[in-house]
């Protein structure tokens, strides 16, 4: 009874909220880890490259769809979709696409999470209003590369 009226009465943390200093003051951590940690590590970005799907190498991730139709020229409308992403978003990768049957599609960008995606996606849909995320296979984020 005493912990769940404990729990109750605590402020939820957001993991951005650690790491704020509200006394000016700036801080210094010195991690120390064992070598295990790095083997795991290692271990688990090496199982996580085998993954395949649809014959690309990645991960479980999103992308935001920003073109998605069959019609006569559509072909053509994915190249000036895909042109127009490109200029106005130019950090952000695009990926065009062609699902059977005749079904060509434009998606953008390399999310690990739904928050690193709609982030980028209420820009986004200023420029492309139907745009919208979906889950997907996504390269690994540069950050994992060595």
């Amino acid at each position: 009874m005493l912990n769940s009226g404990f729990c109750r009465s605590q402020a939820f943390i957001k993991t951005a909220d650690l790491f704020k200093r509200e006394d000016g003051h700036s801080g210094h951590l010195n991690l120390f880890q064992d070598k295990a940690v790095d083997t795991l590590m290692s271990r688990h970005i090496m199982a996580n490259s085998k993954i395949r799907t649809e014959g690309q190498q990645g991960m479980q991730g999103f992308r935001i769809q920003i073109y998605y139709s069959s019609v006569r020229n559509a072909r053509e409308e994915s190249a000036k979709t895909q042109a127009k992403f490109i200029e106005k978003f130019p950090e952000i990768p695009s990926y065009p696409d062609y699902q059977e049957p005749g079904w060509f599609i434009v998606r953008v960008g390399d999310y690990r999470t739904k928050i690193e995606c709609y982030k980028d996606l209420m820009k986004i849909r200023k420029e492309f209003p139907n745009a919208y995320w979906i889950p997907t296979v996504i390269k690994f984020p540069d950050r994992i590369k060595k």
